[in-house]
């Protein structure tokens, strides 16, 4: 294994990203379902053939994919979602999309990517990124304005399913002395690459997701520092039997304890 994990995550997120952008010029948007489908099919078979060239002793779980549970075993499993947000995908002009690339290894969030390719830039957790060191120093840095209320907290939510724990982070925010703003976005990735960006404050989530909807955004996040979790604060933990994982939080450490006292 010559080539860093990091640098595989980083590759093969953006690499399938360009698959999908020249799937996406190729069918164009009249058939959103056809997009749909070649889009995860195109994805995730580019990325399986690369993984099985790249790292052919290493389990995989893809959403798309057959679910072979050997990776119970094994201490090396890429989790991949080939493309998270099919339905941004298929909508002309929405670049709220995105690949997730993670490796999961002896128990931990080893390496991870999140290309969005809409937008021309792969988060990651390659060591000496220019990219991953402007997250990390973002988060290395109090939220002042938030913290001293005089900005609102900007939470990430789905375009159209708001889980019902944001309305009452909400209520618990708003009795606190804070104000707060809804931002709608698409796919898992994009929205807490939007918290990692900069343009989002909080992202949580309990209306259902799997292992691969947020294994590679949870990696990304963990490297840039900020607080990554259950939405009660347990430890994300991945290659379980069920790839149920339907609940997560991503925000400033400063707002952790905030965020969660509001969930509970």
């Amino acid at each position: 294994m010559t080539v860093d994990d990091h640098d595989v995550a980083e590759d093969l997120a953006t690499r399938a990203g360009e698959v999908l952008l020249a799937l996406r010029a190729e069918h164009g948007f009249a058939d959103g379902p056809a997009l749909k489908k070649a889009g995860d099919l195109g994805s995730h078979e580019f990325l399986m053939a690369e993984l099985a060239g790249i790292r052919p002793a290493d389990a995989v779980l893809s959403e798309e994919g057959k679910d072979d549970l050997v990776r119970l075993g094994a201490e090396r499993v890429w989790i991949v979602d080939p493309l998270d947000g099919t339905r941004e995908y298929s909508e002309e002009g929405r670049d709220d999309w995105a690949v997730h690339v993670a490796l999961y290894e002896k128990g931990a969030l080893a390496a991870g990517a999140v290309a969005l390719p809409a937008q021309g830039r792969t988060l990651s957790t390659r060591p000496g990124s220019p990219l991953l060191a402007d997250l990390t120093a973002r988060f290395a840095a109090p939220p002042a304005d938030i913290l001293d209320k005089r900005a609102p907290v900007r939470i990430v939510v789905s375009r159209t399913r708001p889980p019902q724990v944001v309305a009452q982070l909400r209520e618990h925010l708003h009795a606190a002395g804070y104000t707060t703003e809804l931002v709608p976005m698409g796919s898992a990735g994009a929205k807490i690459a939007a918290v990692l960006l900069g343009d989002a404050d909080v992202y949580v989530h309990a209306g259902g997701q799997y292992e691969w909807d947020n294994a590679a955004p949870a990696a990304v996040s963990l490297a840039a520092g900020a607080h990554a979790s259950r939405i009660d604060g347990a430890e994300l933990r991945y290659n379980a039997e069920d790839p149920y994982l339907p609940d997560i939080l991503v925000c400033h450490p400063a707002l952790s304890d905030l965020i969660l006292a509001g969930v509970r």
